[in-house]
């Protein structure tokens, strides 16, 4: 039986976990990213696909043309880019994997700190300081959703002195309350906040959830970070509103096309700080993921799947 683990840029993913473990499976993997003719061709007779989170789209036009394929292993335990419904319908179990809110909570406040402090600008010069930083103490960081992930990161927010608001279309005050987070309307939230930092899940509800009004309501020294999903912000939007100096700057690791394309403005606007989706890339992460997925697999052999991902009943 083959196993192909894809999207493995770094050629790590075979380091990560016990894969030898795995009887009579054969595992390699793909160091490349593939479009979907390629991909085809690359799983052409493979029963077992290892993805990474959401760099690869499995749609119903790839997966029925997998006629091999019986298991799709997901790392973590959530993934838009699969469908569900059609890898029910061929006969494909889904299964995803544990993973760790840390990681881009630690990720979120690298890229506040390289806006706040200009770290790209003074690292490539180390002359003379060329530029005044801004303070976090005293400032407000407002939060665009309080899950695992915003929560940990408002813990990091007070620490370093900051008032920490938040709002999501469905927090309470009295969810809020426990993090010491003050809960408030999204008008207050894009006014005052100093940092404005998103942690949503996108959903059709949620998608451009950011866009010209609520950038042109928000301070002119304000920064943006994203490192959730490029959907719940309108670029085009986004774009316009950094060219103009509505804002002072983003820091986004998440785009609406990933690798971001070379020509792409946001590669030259020189108020924003980019970095190519690393918010969940870690050895522990890593070990998480490709651990989950070994033991995904023995079970899937075992029949006895663990951690299947199904599709959402459309009446709930």
């Amino acid at each position: 039986m083959r196993c192909v683990i894809i999207d493995d840029y770094q050629d790590v993913a075979r380091t990560y976990a016990a894969w030898d473990s795995l009887d009579g499976v054969e595992v390699t993997s793909v160091t490349e990213h593939l479009d979907p003719d390629a991909l085809v061709r690359a799983l052409d007779g493979v029963e077992i696909v290892v993805a990474m989170r959401e760099r690869t789209p499995f749609p119903a036009a790839v997966l029925e043309r997998l006629t091999n394929l019986k298991l799709l292993v997901t790392t973590g335990m959530r993934n838009a880019s699969i469908d569900l419904a059609a890898a029910e319908r061929l006969g494909v179990t889904v299964c995803g994997t544990p993973s760790s809110p840390h990681p881009p909570v630690e990720l979120t406040w690298a890229l506040i700190h390289a806006l706040t402090r200009h770290i790209v600008t003074e690292a490539s010069s180390v002359t003379w300081q060329r530029t005044v930083g801004s303070d976090l103490h005293g400032r407000t960081l407002g939060l665009l959703g309080l899950g695992k992930i915003g929560t940990r990161v408002a813990a990091v927010g007070q620490a370093f002195g900051m008032d920490v608001i938040a709002w999501s279309p469905h927090l309470t005050a009295e969810r809020a309350e426990p993090a010491g987070v003050h809960a408030v309307d999204k008008a207050t939230l894009f006014e005052t906040s100093d940092i404005l930092s998103l942690h949503l899940v996108l959903s059709e509800t949620t998608r451009h959830i950011v866009g010209h009004a609520e950038l042109a309501s928000m301070k002119p020294t304000a920064h943006l970070v994203n490192t959730s999903r490029a959907g719940l912000v309108d670029t085009e939007a986004l774009v316009a509103h950094l060219g103009s100096g509505t804002i002072a700057g983003a820091g986004l690791d998440v785009f609406d096309v990933e690798p971001l394309p070379a020509d792409d403005v946001l590669r030259h606007l020189p108020n924003v700080v980019a970095t190519p989706h690393l918010g969940y890339v870690t050895e522990d992460n890593y070990r998480r993921f490709y651990g989950g997925a070994v033991e995904d697999i023995a079970a899937w052999l075992a029949g006895d799947p663990t951690r299947t991902l199904l599709p959402k009943d459309p009446d709930v």
